[in-house]
């Protein structure tokens, strides 16, 4: 029997999923190689080695009546105000984080700078709607760093601001559709790709590590999940997204016997990304072991840019090649 291998995402547009699985299968592809597992690549992109998933939810943020942020089309009110707060107070700490860095361009801590002028709460309240301004003004900073836009595909700050407010959508836990909220609605879309019966190899991406780890600790007694990788995670960002990561206190949860986690110094969601000084054990001592990998360009976030690491294919191959057959 084959282990399964799941991919998770992170944030975005609506995505052709079968397509996204093939681009990740070939970053770890090309990470293997240069870990010194070429013989190995023929037998991942062949679907041998592994039982392939890409848990696709993009499409829950688009659906009718969902809200969209500062980009969507939802009218300005509580719910979409408190979605910006958080995503201004996610955008400030990450922001910080950067700027703490002494090696950091010029050109790119004037921006950050700029950004974060436009992100620290007013004085008084300044109306509905506020928050909105407040990221897409930050947002249009940022999209000052030289490359950034090019290199990011971002087009408008609007429209980037609603892709980042997917964070904020997910872990305010609202939107209803009269049964269950989105981020249960996300979940329940993640926990339909792993393996019942076997070994699941979980893989997750950016706003995906939340997700990811939730539905791991939901799901605790059915899985058997020898190896978590998580890449360019928020989840040390402390104001906005630890606290609300459920359960809180963070832990492990019991069914992985590995949690590797991957960051890039320039990856500015990554903020504090050291997860073992903050997540708990799990009975098994299992905590996150966090590494630092260098990638080229001025936008490093991309899934497919950590998995071409050696750093991160390299184990990835090897659990896949450890756990075949069993």
């Amino acid at each position: 029997m084959k282990p399964r291998l799941v991919f998770v995402h992170g944030i975005g547009g609506p995505r052709d999923a079968a397509a996204d699985l093939d681009e990740w299968l070939r970053a770890v592809a090309e990470g293997a190689r240069a870990a010194g597992h070429g013989d190995r690549i023929s037998a991942l992109t062949g679907g041998w080695a592994a039982d392939a998933r890409f848990a696709y939810y993009g499409d829950l943020f688009h659906a009718a009546g969902a809200q969209g942020g500062p980009a969507g089309a939802a009218a300005p009110g509580e719910a979409g105000d408190q979605d910006d707060e958080l995503l201004a107070a996610l955008l400030l700490e990450a922001v910080e984080a950067r700027l703490a860095d002494p090696d950091l361009p010029a050109a790119e801590a004037a921006a950050l700078r700029h950004a974060r002028t436009r992100l620290e709460p007013p004085p008084a309240a300044q109306g509905v709607g506020a928050p909105a301004r407040r990221v897409v003004g930050a947002v249009t900073s940022l999209l000052a760093v030289p490359g950034l836009r090019t290199a990011g595909g971002w087009l408008t700050a609007r429209a980037t601001a609603g892709l980042l407010g997917q964070v904020a959508r997910y872990l305010n836990r609202a939107e209803s559709d009269g049964t269950t909220t989105l981020d249960q609605r996300i979940r329940a879309r993640v926990a339909e790709s792993l393996a019942p019966d076997g070994p699941t190899i979980v893989v997750a991406h950016s706003l995906g590590t939340v997700v990811a780890l939730e539905t791991l600790h939901e799901h605790r007694g059915a899985l058997d999940v020898p190896l978590f990788v998580t890449l360019g995670s928020p989840l040390g960002i402390r104001t906005a997204v630890h606290p609300r990561v459920r359960p809180h206190p963070l832990g492990t949860p019991e069914s992985v016997g590995r949690w590797l986690n991957f960051w890039d110094r320039d990856d500015l969601v990554a903020a504090r990304p050291l997860l073992e000084d903050f997540v708990r054990p799990n009975a098994g001592a299992v905590v996150p072991r966090s590494r630092r990998v260098d990638s080229d360009g001025a936008w490093v976030h991309p899934a497919a840019k950590y998995l071409a690491q050696p750093a991160v294919a390299g184990p990835l191959v090897e659990a896949l090649t450890t756990h075949a057959g069993r």
